[in-house]
């Protein structure tokens, strides 16, 4: 947690939780906003979240997607928009337990811009400019740096209007 605030980022711890069935929230947070270079980053729709992926969650708006925005779009980045982060259930398809269940993952939908653009993953990964295709490539390149599954467009078409985050396990990575 020290880290995580030492990051800029604002959030308020959350009690451990056993909510049976292999479902859990130990040592969480809930994130209030996140730090970019020169202010804050809102989120939307965010839930309990592990501190390792807060922190690279947290690391890679500052220093993946805001700087990309700013670089390749000529805009900053004040909002990212989720599907969620800790949610009770098992991988689509399959009797295995998702990382959300552990709130070891999250769900990245959109980017809001200072220039009151909305990227989203949906809409601009194949739809958008040249320009907003590249920042969805490159913020996707980015989080496959920080964290251990990445998961988009590209993988299948449940991932088609988002970027699944998933913290690192066992030295373990999967980019997709």
């Amino acid at each position: 947690m020290a880290d995580l605030g030492g990051s800029g980022a604002r959030f308020t711890p959350l009690p451990d939780r056993y909510d049976g069935n292999g479902c859990t929230n130990l040592g969480t947070v809930q994130l209030l906003a996140l730090s970019s270079d020169d202010g804050e980053l809102a989120l939307s729709n965010i839930g309990a979240l592990t501190c390792p992926v807060s922190q690279a969650f947290a690391s890679w708006a500052r220093f993946g997607v805001d700087r990309a925005a700013r670089q390749i779009l000529g805009a900053k980045l004040v909002r990212i928009e989720t599907f969620g982060s800790y949610n009770c259930r098992n991988v689509a398809g399959t009797s295995r337990r998702s990382a959300h269940a552990t709130a070891s993952a999250i769900d990245i939908s959109a980017f809001v811009l200072s220039d009151g653009r909305r990227v989203s993953v949906l809409d601009d990964w194949n739809g958008g400019s040249a320009a907003e295709r590249q920042f969805l490539r490159t913020v996707q390149t980015s989080a496959c740096r920080r964290f251990g599954t990445v998961l988009g467009p590209e993988y299948d078409s449940a991932h088609r209007n988002h970027f699944h985050l998933e913290g690192i396990a066992e030295g373990k990575s999967f980019c997709r």
